[in-house]
């Protein structure tokens, strides 16, 4: 275990992130959960990418700007001034590919994917926008993932959302779910996205008190 995780010294932790890539506000997020990644030694973690945007809406200029203001992320302005709805199926089902092929590489693919789309304004909806990724990474994903439908790995992704939802009754996204053993602890976000580094604390409080 690296020196900076902290170790609870109790029943494993897992960490579930619900997700869109094409969402400014899961970009803001990611940010949260890279310090809880690097914070808690988790025997698993499920990034899991709900395809809200398809092809049909897109994230609308005053949410950008929200984000923006209560963050640190980066929207260039070729982002800002693409004029495309958002689609991102295709990232999907990378993700769900990348789940079970190079799971150790999951959460660097999605910041490497919200970085090309939010400042290098890459739409990912073809297989040709892919190819940086692919080439850095030396990944070989299969042609279903650059279908227009959802995967079947991608579909069984959803399903493992819906579940989450019913169970903490909520469909909104992101979401940041800690479990240990039969407990779990819902992280608001929101509280953290112009201090990422202050969710330990909080959630080392948390644990804390579970453990009393």
């Amino acid at each position: 275990m690296p020196v900076n995780q902290i170790d609870t010294h109790n029943e494993p932790l897992t960490l579930y992130f619900i997700y869109d890539s094409h969402c400014p506000w899961s970009y803001a997020t990611t940010p949260v959960v890279a310090e809880l990644l690097q914070a808690f030694d988790y025997s698993e973690t499920h990034l899991l990418h709900c395809a809200y945007f398809n092809g049909k809406n897109a994230p609308k200029p005053k949410q950008i700007e929200q984000v923006s203001a209560l963050s640190s992320v980066e929207f260039s302005d070729a982002f800002k001034q693409a004029n495309h709805k958002a689609n991102s199926i295709k990232v999907a089902n990378f993700m769900s590919w990348a789940q079970s092929k190079q799971a150790d590489k999951e959460f660097e693919l999605l910041q490497m994917i919200q970085q090309q789309h939010f400042v290098e304004a890459n739409p990912f909806n073809t297989r040709e926008d892919f190819d940086k990724l692919i080439n850095q990474y030396k990944l070989s994903p299969s042609n279903k993932v650059f279908k227009d439908a959802i995967s079947h790995e991608a579909e069984s992704v959803l399903a493992g959302i819906a579940e989450i939802g019913e169970a903490i009754g909520t469909a909104a996204f992101p979401v940041l779910v800690m479990t240990q053993g039969d407990e779990a602890i819902f992280i608001d976000h929101s509280l953290y996205l112009s201090e990422p580094k202050a969710v330990v604390e909080a959630v080392r409080a948390e644990l804390a008190a579970l453990e009393g």
